[in-house]
Formats: C-alpha cells, structure tokens, sequence
C-alpha cells in the first residue's frame, strides 16, 4: 500500500508540473519556488502548536487548489503560480513522507511518525 500512495504523490508532483507548464514562467521558477511552502515551518520557533498549524497551511492542498483557483477567476498568473507551488510542494513533501503535522511535535504527522 505504501507504494500506491508513493505513486499517487508522484503522480499529483506530475500534474502540479504540468500546471506550471501552462503558465507563462520560465522552468527554472518552479526550481527556485518548489521549497518556499517550507517558510511554515517558522512557526515552530513559537511552539508546536503555531508550528503545526503554520506548516499545515502552507501544506495542504485544500489551501493549494483554492489559491490556484482564486488565480484563475482572478485571472491572476502570480496566484496560479502559488497555487501551483503549494500544491506541488505538498506532493513533493508527501512521496518523501513528509505529512501533515500533529501538535505534539514535527515528527508526528498523518502519514506516522518519522
């Protein structure tokens, strides 16, 4: 099961890099992009529970897909690019085990504890 979802998150990583394609930026903006949703983690300098809730936010693709979709009925190609950050990050995150976290602490996550 554990390579299903590996390949799930590798799957939605393609679709995130697909939407970026269709977007109006050069390639190498996705590079420099991909680990800026990992800003969230400073709010673990504030304790665990403003850490998880600020990774959390940064990392759910719930947030992703409404921030990408903003930037189209916008017509936003900045917001887009968010959209398509965030959510490309979290798969990212995710094939790497990396999941939601808990308030106990940034080891624990949806996904298990790492």
């Amino acid at each position: 099961m554990k390579t299903t979802l590996k390949l799930e998150e590798l799957a939605l990583f393609l679709l995130g890099i697909f939407l970026f394609v269709q977007l109006p930026f050069v390639w190498w903006w996705f590079l420099v992009l991909i680990l800026a949703p990992d800003i969230g983690m400073l709010g673990y300098l504030f304790g665990n529970k403003a850490g998880a809730f600020s990774y959390n936010l940064f990392h759910h693709r719930g947030v992703a897909v409404v921030v990408y979709l903003a930037g189209i009925y916008f017509q936003s190609e900045i917001v887009q690019l968010m959209g398509v950050i965030l959510f490309s990050h979290a798969a990212m995150d995710r094939l790497f085990g990396y999941g939601l976290k808990y308030e106990k602490g940034f080891k624990f996550t949806h996904l298990g504890d790492l």
